[in-house]
């Protein structure tokens, strides 16, 4: 059983005055430890970014920089053509655009998660990963790369000591394979059902998949997205379902070394 949790959340995923959603991220913000803050090219946009910084480093929420394809009509969740190269340049750019922010308000990027159907693609492409978690060695070796368990970024990094965080998703489906099963629209999940599955994954370490079959899941932080319908009740519902099973919630910088010394030789 888990004695502490991350819990994180996809923030500042909208563009101007259009909102995506049903919860805006103020009320969101005290439920988290840390925010996954969206860098303009899948949504977002400076004084977005600006404000969702801002938020964060008030309530003690850690910040990560969220960059994506750069598919603001899609929503970073279509596949784009590019280079591995371009792409990971794209990642430097927006990645570069946060931490200035982060650096207006005095608090560090504590971690870098890729979004949507990039995150997917770097999970997949090891050649991809290879590049990005090599970007990441040069500027910020010591700064954790949100990622699934035992996907391409996750070897990419073990095989050069970048930290990484892996996720478990709360508010989507799993594999057989250990992968969640990547999806445009997540429909309005049904809080309490959330919780509980989360639950179970930080005290039994197992989930349940789509065939119906229980799997081993390893992680140090628990994600769902703000732009899933209901995203206030599931984060209300998690937090106190966390908090009454005696675990507590934290930013991954505050337990991340004492995580790592723990997990077994992978």
């Amino acid at each position: 059983m888990k004695e502490v949790v991350d819990i994180n959340c996809d923030m500042g995923e909208a563009f101007g005055r259009w909102r995506i959603g049903d919860t805006r991220d103020e009320h969101l913000i005290p439920l988290i430890s840390s925010a996954n803050i969206a860098t303009g090219f899948h949504a977002g946009d400076p004084n977005l970014m600006d404000e969702t910084v801002r938020m964060a480093a008030e309530h003690g929420v850690g910040v990560g920089a969220h960059p994506g394809y750069n598919d603001l009509q899609g929503f970073g969740r279509r596949k784009m053509n590019g280079t591995s190269k371009e792409i990971v340049n794209d990642l430097v750019y927006q990645v570069g655009a946060l931490r200035e922010f982060a650096r207006r308000y005095g608090v560090p990027v504590q971690h870098v998660k890729p979004h949507g159907a990039l995150y997917m693609e770097l999970a997949a492409n090891t050649e991809l990963s290879r590049i990005f978690i090599q970007y990441m060695r040069t500027v910020a070796p010591n700064t954790p790369v949100f990622c699934m368990g035992r996907s391409a970024t996750h070897i990419a990094a073990q095989e050069v000591g970048q930290p990484t965080v892996r996720e478990f998703y709360a508010d989507r489906d799993y594999g057989d394979n250990g992968w969640i099963v990547f999806t445009r629209d997540a429909g309005r999940p049904d809080p309490k059902a959330v919780a509980m599955k989360v639950l179970r994954a930080c005290i039994e370490g197992k989930v349940r998949t789509v065939t119906g079959a229980d799997i081993d899941i390893e992680f140090e932080s628990v994600c769902f997205h703000s732009d899933t319908l209901g995203a206030l009740e599931i984060a209300q519902e998690i937090r106190a379902a966390l908090v009454g099973g005696g675990l507590r919630i934290a930013p991954v910088s505050q337990f991340l070394n004492n995580e790592i010394a723990r997990r077994p030789h992978e």
